[in-house]
C-alpha cells in the first residue's frame, strides 16, 4: 500500500547535489509579501508555539514587519515545549479555539489532523507565489509537512541531528570526527577533564542535553537509530512493521542506551538537568569537545557575541555501528552487504530527521478571514526573504530547509562562517537527507505519548540510576504496547507504515 509517493521526494533526496539544481529551478532570495497594504486590516491573529527564545523570537521579530505590509496583528503566545502538544490539544478538542495558528512538531499531525483540526492548505501552498513551494527541499516539503498525502503545515525549519566536534582540537591530536559511537566515547574521554578553552578550568568530552520533560529523547534516537534499522528508511526504526511490536526489548536498543548513559561519565555532573539551550552555551563557549544536536550549534558557533570557537567547529554525520539488530533472533549481528546494504566502509549509519522541524499550521475551526491572516503570514515567514535570512542566526532556532538555502553559501558567508565552515556544516546535513537508511520521525497517533511520556520518563529513570538497563527496555515496551492497543493495533499499524511509505 502506497499513500504518497516516496519515490519522488526520496530521488530527489538521493541526489542533493542534483536535488539542489532540479528541485529548486534555480530560485533567488528576493521580496516576498507586498508593502504598505491593507489586506488583512483590523485582524489579529493568534499564535501558539512554544517558550523558546528559540523559535518565538524570529515569529515575535518578524510580526511587526508583517503588520505594515497587511494591517493584520500577530500575537504570539508561549508556554513550555513540555505544554505545548497538551496546550494545543485541548483547545482544539474542546471546540476553545483561543489560537488560530500554531508553530509546533509536524509529527502531532498524527492526532490533529485525522479529527479535522487543522486547516488542509495543499491547494493554497501551490498558488502561493510568494511562498516559493517548490524550492522547500522534497523531504521538508512532502513528508514533514504532509500528512496522508496532503499539506497542513508550511515548514519554517529543518531538523536532523548530527555530532559537533570541536576541529581545532581533533586536527592538532591528528583524530578524525568519529564515524561510530565507540570512537565518539573514545574521543569524549580522551578531552574529558581537560582544559579545551584555556581559561585553567577542565571541560568536558560531551555534552548532551538529557533534561526530563525537554527535547532530550530525541537524541537517544539518534544513537540507537544505527543499532535498530540497517536496511533503509522504509525498514523502520520504532516498531517491527509486520506486527507492531516495539523495537525497544533487544540487543541492539541495550546496546545503544549502554552508549547513551556512558556519555554521561564524560559530561557536566549536572548533564541529566540540562535542556539543549545549556548543552548548546556549553559547547559555543568552549567547553564541550562533542556533543549531539539539531542544526543549531552552526549558527551559534559563529555568533561573535556568545560564541569562543568560531571557526573551530565541525559538523559530521551522526555515528553509526557495525553491528546491528537482527529482528528474527533479537540478537545484534555484524554488519555485511545483507543486513547493512547502506554501510558505509562497514558502519551502518542512520541518521534521524528528529522533529522534523518547526512547522506553521492554521485552526480550521477559525473565520475565514483569520486563516487567510494566518496563512499569509506564515507563508511570509518561510518565504526566502525572510527564511534565507532567519537560517543563518543561531538566535532563531530555525535550520536549513529551503534548496536555495543549501545551494547558496553566500548566506552562510555573510552570516560569519567562512566558507569551509558553511560547506562542512552544509554538507553534514547533505550527507544525512541523502542517506537510504534515514530514519523518519514517529508519525502515528499518540506519537507524543509514545515518545513524550513513555519513553522520556523511562530514560530519565534509567539515567538517573533508578531503573536497570533491563527494567528499561520493559518499561518501554509495555508502555507503547499499551497505548497500540488503546488505540487499535491496525491503526496505528496502518498509520505507521504509511508513514514509511511501505510498499505492500
Amino acid at each position: 500500500m502506497t499513500n504518497r509517493p516516496f519515490p519522488r521526494w526520496a530521488a530527489c533526496v538521493a541526489g542533493m547535489s542534483l536535488l539542489v539544481a532540479a528541485c529548486a529551478g534555480g530560485e533567488k532570495t528576493q521580496p516576498t509579501q507586498p508593502t504598505g497594504g491593507s489586506t488583512h486590516q483590523g485582524v489579529e491573529v493568534t499564535v501558539l508555539t512554544f517558550t523558546g527564545p528559540q523559535i518565538a523570537e524570529p515569529l515575535q521579530r518578524r510580526a511587526p514587519d508583517f503588520a505594515r505590509r497587511t494591517g493584520a496583528k500577530i500575537k504570539v503566545v508561549t508556554v513550555p515545549f513540555s505544554d505545548l502538544y497538551d496546550k494545543i490539544l485541548a483547545d482544539l478538542a474542546t471546540g476553545t479555539n483561543s489560537y488560530d495558528a500554531f508553530v509546533f512538531d509536524p509529527q502531532w499531525m498524527g492526532d490533529f489532523v485525522p479529527p479535522g483540526y487543522l486547516e488542509d492548505i495543499t491547494d493554497r501552498v501551490q498558488g502561493d507565489q510568494a511562498l516559493k513551494w517548490n524550492d522547500i527541499a522534497p523531504f521538508f516539503r512532502d513528508f514533514s509537512a504532509s500528512y496522508k498525502g496532503r499539506t497542513y503545515t508550511i515548514p519554517l525549519d529543518g531538523d536532523f541531528q548530527m555530532v559537533y566536534y570541536r576541529s581545532d582540537l581533533l586536527k592538532r591530536d591528528g583524530l578524525k570526527p568519529p564515524a561510530t559511537w565507540d570512537e565518539y566515547l573514545a574521543i569524549a574521554q580522551r578531552y574529558n577533564g581537560k582544559d579545551l578553552n584555556g581559561d585553567g578550568k577542565a571541560d568536558y568530552g560531551s555534552c548532551i542535553a538529557k533534561k526530563r520533560a525537554a527535547q532530550s529523547y530525541w537524541i537517544s534516537w539518534s544513537i540507537a537509530g544505527s543499532y535498530l534499522q540497517g536496511k533503509g528508511t522504509s525498514q523502520g526504526a520504532f516498531f517491527d512493521v509486520d506486527t507492531m511490536k516495539p523495537l525497544v526489548n533487544n540487543e541492539g536498543f541495550a546496546a545503544a542506551l549502554d552508549v547513551y548513559k556512558k556519555t554521561t561519565q564524560y559530561a557536566p555532573a549536572d548533564e541529566l538537568n540540562l535542556d539543549v539551550g545549556d548543552t548548546r552555551g556549553l559547547f559555543t563557549s568552549g567547553r564541550c569537545a562533542l556533543s549531539v544536536d539539531w542544526g543549531d550549534i552552526g549558527t551559534l558557533a559563529v555568533d561573535p557575541k556568545t560564541s569562543t570557537v568560531q571557526d573551530k567547529v565541525g559538523a559530521v554525520v551522526l555515528p553509526g555501528s557495525r553491528r546491528v539488530l537482527d529482528r528474527a533472533t533479537g540478537r545484534l549481528v555484524d554488519c555485511s552487504p545483507t543486513t547493512c546494504p547502506h554501510a558505509v566502509d562497514g558502519v551502518n549509519h542512520a541518521p534521524f530527521a528528529a522533529f522534523g522541524g518547526w512547522s506553521g499550521a492554521i485552526n480550521a475551526a477559525v473565520d475565514q478571514k483569520v486563516k487567510d491572516a494566518a496563512f499569509d503570514f506564515l507563508s511570509y515567514m518561510s518565504a526566502p526573504g525572510q527564511s534565507n535570512v532567519d537560517v543563518t542566526l543561531g538566535k532563531t532556532g530555525f535550520n536549513p530547509y529551503r534548496v536555495s538555502q543549501f545551494e547558496n553559501i553566500d548566506l552562510w558567508v555573510k552570516a560569519g562562517m567562512s566558507k569551509g565552515a558553511a560547506e562542512n556544516y552544509l554538507g553534514a546535513i547533505r550527507d544525512s537527507l541523502q542517506s537510504p537508511n534515514m530514519i523518519l520521525d514517529l508519525r502515528t497517533p499518540k506519537s507524543a505519548q509514545y515518545q513524550g511520556v513513555v519513553l522520556d520518563t523511562a530514560l530519565a529513570q534509567f539515567l538517573a540510576g533508578e531503573i536497570s538497563l533491563d527494567a528499561t527496555m520493559k518499561q518501554i515496551e509495555a508502555g507503547w504496547e499499551k497505548i497500540t492497543n488503546d488505540e487499535g493495533r491496525d491503526t496505528q499499524k496502518q498509520a505507521y507504515t504509511a508513514s514509511l511509505n511501505i510498499q505492500r
